[in-house]
């Protein structure tokens, strides 16, 4: 569709802040660590860290795998960077993960929070899977919280007020939990599961702290398509209205429901 390739567009040009967006890295972690926990045993072969932003998880995955080639993917020059800076990494490769192409097949795929920024799971997944070997492990993590009102007001407020300029239907969503399960479990073992994080955001120094929360990583390619004065407008707006759905408690911090999609493929032997 062409508002797909208009979003992918987008996308590829607005990189990725990594101080912003590491403002909240252990409330974004924690599902990370979670996903690994259902880990089990692996054949021979490295790890790849699929869409590793800026490396995050790569210091646990290189001590939980210790002895195996760690590969950090991922499309965002400026957050590669931040990985390379921790020498955790084997390699680091910049590439669409939609079309990166390992160069041996990883015993594990972990996918922490990238995929739901990517169309045609259909496709992609099965994608992933033909790149594993027998025993070979996939486990993603989405966050799958478009519909709640931290996410969805973004939308609302940019066709009410800068209609046109930004289609919600554009970018790709996420399948059901549901879906998932069907779609993998002709390849093996699946094991899907959904988890409510109840998020303790701290006060902010400026704006709400759902605003910051959110603004860093869905909101980007809203605020792409408007410009400086308007993306102002824009968060200030945002500030006003979320207030009264996550009221901030005395000392400026917020409780914030934040709802993730796991999954984990496990091939056979």
């Amino acid at each position: 569709m062409y508002y797909v390739a208009v979003w992918r567009d987008t996308m590829s040009e607005l990189d990725w802040k990594p101080g912003l967006y590491g403002q909240f890295a252990g409330l974004r972690l924690r599902p990370a660590l979670d996903l690994l926990m259902r880990i089990g045993s692996l054949p021979d072969g490295g790890i790849c860290d699929l869409g590793c932003g800026a490396g995050t998880v790569g210091p646990i995955l290189a001590t939980r795998f210790r002895g195996r080639q760690l590969v950090g993917v991922d499309s965002s020059p400026a957050m590669l960077a931040k990985a390379a800076a921790l020498d955790i990494y084997d390699d680091l490769v910049e590439a669409d993960v939609a079309h990166w192409e390992p160069e041996t097949s990883p015993a594990l795929i972990f996918c922490n929070a990238v995929l739901h920024w990517l169309p045609d799971h259909d496709a992609l997944l099965p994608r992933l899977v033909a790149m594993l070997p027998a025993g070979g492990i996939l486990a993603v993590q989405l966050p799958n919280q478009n519909q709640a009102p931290s996410h969805q007001l973004w939308h609302d407020l940019v066709d009410r007020h800068y209609p046109g300029r930004f289609d919600a239907q554009s970018g790709p969503g996420i399948l059901k939990a549901t879906e998932y399960h069907a779609l993998l479990s002709q390849f093996g073992s699946v094991d899907v599961w959904e988890t409510d994080y109840l998020q303790h955001l701290p006060s902010a120094d400026e704006g709400h702290p759902v605003r910051r929360f959110t603004e860093s990583t869905f909101a980007r390619p809203v605020l792409a398509t408007l410009q400086q004065a308007e993306q102002k407008h824009l968060i200030e707006l945002y500030d006003a209205e979320i207030e009264t759905v996550y009221p901030r408690k005395p000392d400026g911090s917020v409780l914030f429901s934040f709802r993730r999609l796991f999954f984990k493929l496990d091939i056979p032997t």
